[in-house]
């Protein structure tokens, strides 16, 4: 491991918790080179939904580039794209009465959110985007900017412009309407408030601690926006693809964003794809208005497709993940249980942690997790939330053998007295 150490750049993050080397992957599973097996509770930060190597999808990939399919298209018609456009409006966007446009940005998450951003600025003519405490859009400077982590965005070496920042649900408890007292500030012309661009929002925020939008809230926001002239944007970058329990994790408020945002687990193989998804009349840029040499990822078009079709295309395998939603939600319930005052349970779907008092707690049990073959990061303003983002596609043994690791290492942290002592 000592070529890391000397020549890759101290930005690196996550093979810091995990310094180990890792050389194939299957399912939920990690291996490194002397064959040690990892659970993997991380799953590539939810861009890998459908498991590592899936066989499904690998053999449609293997096929494609047996055949010299096209693998790099700028943005051109290929057999690859038109196959996915079909496959994405017939199983995903006529089913939900959804009427998009589907842009094809750079390939990552970050670069749809910009389109985004740039769409809401060019035909409103403001300036601001409404943010909220928490979130998380990326790591380029107008996502950076909308981003609420001040350690991320000390990055940036800049001050965020063009910003209006918002409580999320909950913020200030859970009796507080923060929807009524975004209204109130949009409402009085002396509040100090100009009125913006759009309002972006994360239905349930990843990075941000695992906060869940509720049905209510989300459709208070839309409420809001209507009212205001202000366009919708749905930021469904992690939590999408299934990781709610639906495809869109907004679905169950019955909202239409303006935009939606999606990257990570489209591609459905790791690889890299983003999209954005914007109402036919916000179509507006002219032709490379939005560029991007990558825009054209066929490779991530073929098992992109290849996923809708096998697992989108009826009920049967988002019933399979509400069902191991269930079994997560009661797991961690169980493990909360044991110490009420102390830590509670966050999120929702397949996308679920345990908030610690602390991320020095939160830490130590990732760590007693890792040495004992689990894969499992934190997230939240001080990274105080032990984060689950599971394959979908997990065997339930693997499941509740990891959340086995889990659990001991919950008892194990917390039953130090230390850790609650005055």
């Amino acid at each position: 491991m000592e070529i890391f150490q000397q020549v890759e750049s101290s930005v690196r993050s996550y093979c810091r918790s995990f310094p180990v080397v890792f050389s194939q992957a299957r399912e939920a599973s990690l291996f490194t080179t002397d064959g040690t097996r990892y659970i993997d509770f991380l799953a590539g930060a939810g861009t890998l939904n459908y498991g590592h190597n899936n066989p499904v999808l690998k053999a449609a990939l293997l096929e494609y580039i047996q055949q010299d399919g096209v693998t790099h298209g700028l943005d051109m018609y290929t057999e690859a794209k038109e196959s996915f456009l079909n496959a994405f409006q017939s199983h995903i966007l006529e089913p939900r009465d959804m009427e998009y446009k589907i842009m094809f940005t750079g390939p990552t998450g970050t670069n749809a959110v910009e389109a985004a951003l740039k769409i809401a600025r060019k035909k409103t003519g403001r300036t601001d985007i409404l943010s909220f405490t928490n979130g998380f859009h990326g790591c380029t400077l107008g996502a950076l900017g909308i981003t609420g982590n001040s350690s991320k965005r000390s990055g940036a070496g800049i001050p965020a412009v063009g910003v209006q920042r918002a409580p999320f649900e909950g913020y200030y408890g859970k009796d507080i309407d923060t929807i009524a007292m975004i209204d109130k500030l949009l409402s009085d012309p002396s509040s100090g408030y100009d009125k913006p661009a759009a309002a972006i929002f994360e239905p349930i925020q990843g990075e941000g601690g695992l906060t869940a939008a509720s049905v209510e809230w989300m459709q208070g926001l839309e409420r809001l926006c209507r009212k205001h002239d202000i366009l919708l944007i749905a930021d469904d970058i992690q939590s999408g693809n299934g990781r709610s329990g639906d495809f869109f994790a907004f679905e169950a408020a019955g909202i239409s964003p303006d935009m939606i945002t999606c990257s990570k687990s489209l591609s459905g193989y790791g690889l890299p794809f983003a999209i954005m998804l914007l109402k036919p009349e916000l179509d507006i840029f002219s032709p490379g208005e939005h560029n991007g040499t990558f825009r054209g990822n066929n490779l991530a078009f073929v098992t992109a497709t290849k996923t809708i079709e096998h697992y989108w295309a009826d009920d049967r395998f988002i019933n399979a993940v509400r069902a191991k939603c269930d079994i997560l939600k009661d797991r961690l319930q169980a493990i909360t249980d044991q110490y009420p005052e102390q830590i509670n349970m966050k999120g929702r779907g397949f996308m679920r942690g345990i908030e610690m008092p602390n991320g020095d707690i939160a830490a130590e049990i990732t760590a007693e997790c890792f040495q004992n073959n689990l894969i499992i990061e934190t997230s939240g303003s001080e990274d105080q939330v032990v984060k689950c983002l599971i394959p979908l596609i997990v065997a339930e043994d693997d499941l509740n053998e990891g959340l086995d690791i889990l659990e001991a290492a919950v008892k194990k942290v917390l039953g130090s007295k230390k850790h609650f002592d005055a």
